[in-house]
């Protein structure tokens, strides 16, 4: 398996200060300028609609659609994910070995405030996990690195439940809320409301280090798997 990519983030006061500031200002520009950065077209309707159930294969590279899934967390309820996503994808792949991996792809037309997807460090302590780490990485594929955070859950001190995740603003996969902003007040000046996709791989496993590489692979290996066009679309890679 190819190597996990870690960015281990210090977490000194200092630096998060200074992330929160940037934030901040980055939230007050956006404020500033609202009065003129109110765009009223949709990306989404400017380009192919994107159908991401279609587009992800049941079998490829040795995984299969598993025939019982393994328990993908919805971090919210029924009807509110109805209204903050336009298609929600969960499905839980085998390989060859027997090991499972859950894959989650929730996919929003609009990513305005008012429908920001529900990042996982969220959702998953409002279902009863508890939060371990948090940790910025990078995703290695054959066709480049995607930005990605991986954090470690666990339930009830039984269930360890280590996640690793992307967020897509139009074209571009973001790793940080600052970095989310910025491509949203970019897309706004060109008068554009950005689309926004989560792409979430989990796996039950007390071995960290294990499920991280797992789930490398399985995303490597999923998005090598679906054309270019769709790809791009799910991760910002050609």
């Amino acid at each position: 398996m190819s190597r996990v990519n870690l960015i281990h983030v210090n977490a000194m006061p200092t630096k998060n200060l200074t992330s929160a500031l940037i934030l901040a200002a980055a939230m007050a520009v956006t404020a500033a300028f609202a009065n003129h950065l109110k765009p009223t077209l949709q990306l989404a309707d400017t380009r192919p609609v994107l159908k991401i159930e279609p587009s992800i294969p049941t079998a490829f590279s040795g995984w299969r659609l598993a025939e019982v899934s393994g328990g993908v967390v919805n971090p919210q309820q029924e009807e509110l994910l109805n209204s903050l996503y336009s298609e929600i994808v969960t499905r839980t792949y085998v390989n060859e070995k027997g090991q499972r991996v859950m894959l989650s792809i929730a996919y929003g037309k609009n990513q305005s405030d008012s429908f920001q997807v529900h990042k996982p460090e969220i959702c998953y302590p409002a279902q009863g996990f508890q939060l371990k780490s948090n940790v910025a990485g990078t995703l290695e594929t054959t066709q480049g690195q995607i930005p990605v955070r991986r954090i470690e859950t666990s339930l009830g001190g039984q269930r360890q439940e280590p996640v690793t995740y992307w967020t897509t603003i139009g074209d571009h996969a973001v790793r940080s809320g600052v970095d989310k902003k910025i491509k949203e007040i970019e897309y706004a000046m060109k008068g554009y409301i950005a689309d926004g996709l989560l792409f979430r791989v989990s796996s039950i496993d007390d071995n960290t280090a294990r499920a991280f590489e797992l789930q490398q692979q399985f995303a490597s290996d999923l998005l090598a798997s679906i054309p270019a066009d769709d790809r791009f679309r799910l991760s910002g890679l050609r």
